[in-house]
């Protein structure tokens, strides 16, 4: 009976769609086939001494998992390491000129960087290579920042490695890419949980379109939060699944807190006196992994267990990981882990699913089978298992299971690894904008856009066109020109629209179709109003619809500007004004082709920069809404004129001579 299961799910498991833990990072969507799935067995002799089982438990510090990691400045209670004292000042310097808007200071700790890095030290060159990338006090140059990045890498230097493997994949470059994200991911996984996924690490998008995302942004105010203080306040009166929220931000620095194990183990310690499954589960991992106390297994198993018996199923998967590899038991027992996974499985805990695709993949206790493998690993991506999109990944590149497919691997190691230590990045950039400290946070984000996250390119661009001369943006000579702004902008929105976001693609469009950073050029930014189109944006079609009216970049055709805008509507009902109104604009210029009105109406691109300004001003918040109101109201104005002046009876012996494109066609259907 299980094996014709496994069967028909293989069968079934046509079209997958795998999504990160995160509803403020964009999807990730892998489409599997059975074509993907090899058909003959794994042979005997396929290499896989570099496959660990289940990794490691240990827990390492930032500073080895990430060597020039900057969590000596952010985090309590860290202090760099002797040699690198150095490094660290400079980079202190680096954000406390950015906090202060000091552009001299700026340059002396760019000036001391340099010195830093010709002195061999790789931290240090992987900055180095950033400032010359980005262009800043020092003349843009790419190929020297990836030189220095090289160097960095070879050096030790983490992230270094992240931007060269970025570099690569941006040039379709896959054989390197996948080298060093298959690495990078690897260094990933082994810092996650062992009973269960990970937590997500909160890429927080702190724009919204073209305003901020105050709904996200007021989750992420960590103490500050009125619903954390609400939340703190009950775990003080003693709510076990209050407590259990606290210690969860504080072990993982969600919601805008600082990570402190200490108040960490403190929160869970006091919720699993009360019974709480979930921090007993975490104890377990706490001891396992000896995170913030000294490593005890036998206590892990225990609190483990005790998780279990409440019927928290995750916790299986900790004791199954424990039998597996002999920690806190007498020796290893396949047989008693097989079936602690099964157990998680059957009560749809992802992990048992993973766990199980290991065994089989590996033959460990069980017969091998890698079809049967594949399919668990599948069941365990598809709801988002990080270390499930690593083990696929793996196939691909390997070729075993799966056919060979190194864009497929690249594009699934590179998920897995922006999950690795130096995603914190992401929460001291979120956690200096939250404070209004815009030049750090600018800073932050553009680091991490370096390293190829989409959700910092797509902020850090945003913070450019929102807050101009308060990002900090230095040029080549101190702060950035307004052209040189712009040029940065445009280059974080273009990567930011190459790894999918459509909102990304509407503003280069905009840049190319105004000229904004970049040469005027319509047909490019229908190009990229077509790129948004492809994930079903309403802005976009009405943007093409317009462009095929007005015949810029696009061929005129009034009937596909038509179908365009009916599409905008279909897609949001929002766009039904605006639609409207272009509709109308359609259907005077279909009738009176060379009237007065079709005049007017290809004057207003002209008039409405002045009428938003006015709108901005006068009435603040009232938006486009107010804009679009006031412009129907122009138009109906403009109109009823018209028609006064076409209805009034000349002057005796005057002329009254016919007006040859008046003639009334047939309306849009």
């Amino acid at each position: 009976m299980k094996n014709l299961l496994t069967q028909r799910l293989i069968l079934s498991l046509l079209i997958i769609t795998l999504y990160p833990l995160s509803i403020q990072a964009r999807p990730f969507i892998l489409v599997l086939s059975q074509d993907d799935i090899k058909d003959s067995p794994a042979s005997p002799d396929d290499d896989l001494a570099d496959w660990e089982e289940f990794g490691e438990s240990e827990t390492k510090p930032d500073e080895n998992l990430d060597p020039g990691s900057w969590s000596p400045i952010f985090e309590p209670g860290m202090d760099p390491d002797e040699p690198y004292h150095g490094y660290y000042s400079t980079v202190s310097k680096m954000m406390a000129a950015a906090s202060a808007g000091e552009s001299r200071v700026m340059e002396e700790a760019v000036s001391e960087i340099e010195a830093v890095s010709g002195g061999g030290d790789p931290n240090a060159r992987s900055l180095l290579a950033f400032l010359l990338g980005m262009g800043m006090t020092r003349e843009r140059n790419k190929a020297k920042a990836f030189l220095y990045h090289h160097f960095a890498t070879e050096g030790g230097n983490i992230q270094s490695k992240m931007a060269l493997a970025y570099s690569y994949l941006r040039q379709d470059m896959h054989e390197k890419a996948v080298k060093l994200y298959a690495e990078l991911a690897e260094v990933a996984v082994n810092s996650f949980l062992i009973s269960k996924d990970s937590p997500v690490v909160e890429p927080v998008r702190i724009h919204n379109g073209a305003e901020e995302n105050k709904g996200a942004l007021r989750k992420s105010r960590g103490e500050e939060d009125e619903a954390f203080q609400i939340l703190e306040y009950q775990a003080q009166k003693g709510n076990a699944g209050a407590m259990y929220r606290i210690g969860l931000f504080y072990y993982f620095g969600l919601r805008g807190l600082r990570r402190d194990r200490a108040k960490a183990l403190s929160w869970f310690s006091k919720a699993a006196d009360k019974g709480e499954a979930q921090s007993m589960e975490f104890l377990g991992e706490i001891y396992a992994r000896g995170a913030g106390v000294e490593r005890n297994y036998t206590k892990a198993l225990e609190w483990l267990t005790l998780a279990a018996r409440q019927q928290l199923y995750s916790a299986y998967n900790g004791m199954g990981y424990l039998h597996v590899k002999g920690y806190g038991v007498d020796k290893k027992n396949y047989t008693k882990a097989k079936e602690y996974f099964e157990k998680a499985a059957e009560n749809k805990e992802t992990g048992g699913h993973y766990n199980l695709g290991v065994m089989y993949y590996k033959g460990i206790g069980v017969k091998r089978d890698v079809k049967r493998a594949c399919t668990y690993f599948f069941v365990a991506a598809n709801a988002g298992h990080q270390k499930a999109f690593y083990q696929l990944a793996k196939m691909f590149h390997t070729g075993v299971g799966l056919k060979k497919d190194l864009s497929m691997a690249t594009a699934l190691y590179k998920l897995v690894a922006e999950r690795g230590p130096w995603s914190s990045l992401s929460r001291w950039a979120l956690e200096s904008y939250l404070k209004g400290d815009v030049g750090k946070a600018f800073l932050l984000y553009s680091r991490m856009a370096e390293l190829g996250y989409e959700v910092a390119q797509s902020n850090a661009a945003w913070i450019l066109d929102k807050y101009g001369e308060r990002s900090m943006c230095m040029g080549e000579s101190g702060l950035c020109t307004d052209a040189e702004r712009h040029q940065r902008a445009h280059s974080l929105w273009w990567q930011a629209s190459e790894q999918g976001n459509e909102h990304a693609a509407l503003l280069i469009g905009d840049a190319y179709y105004y000229g904004r950073g970049t040469e005027r050029d319509y047909d490019r930014a229908a190009e990229a109003y077509k790129h948004a189109k492809s994930q079903a944006n309403a802005q976009a079609m009405f943007n093409l619809g317009y462009m095929h009216e007005h015949g810029q970049g696009l061929p005129l055709d009034l009937h596909l500007a038509k179908r365009y805008y009916d599409q905008a509507v279909e897609i949001d009902p929002a766009a039904k004004l605006p639609v409207t109104l272009a509709l109308s604009s359609l259907w005077i210029r279909k009738n009176y082709a060379d009237g007065f009105l079709v005049r007017v109406i290809d004057s207003l691109p002209e008039l409405y920069p002045k009428m938003e300004a006015w709108v901005e001003n006068v009435l603040l918040e009232e938006g486009n809404a107010t804009i679009l109101t006031l412009f129907a109201c122009l138009l109906t104005v403009l109109y009823l004129r018209e028609r006064q002046r076409r209805n009034v009876v000349p002057p005796a012996g005057e002329a009254v001579f016919p007006n040859p494109h008046n003639e009334h066609g047939a309306a849009f259907n």
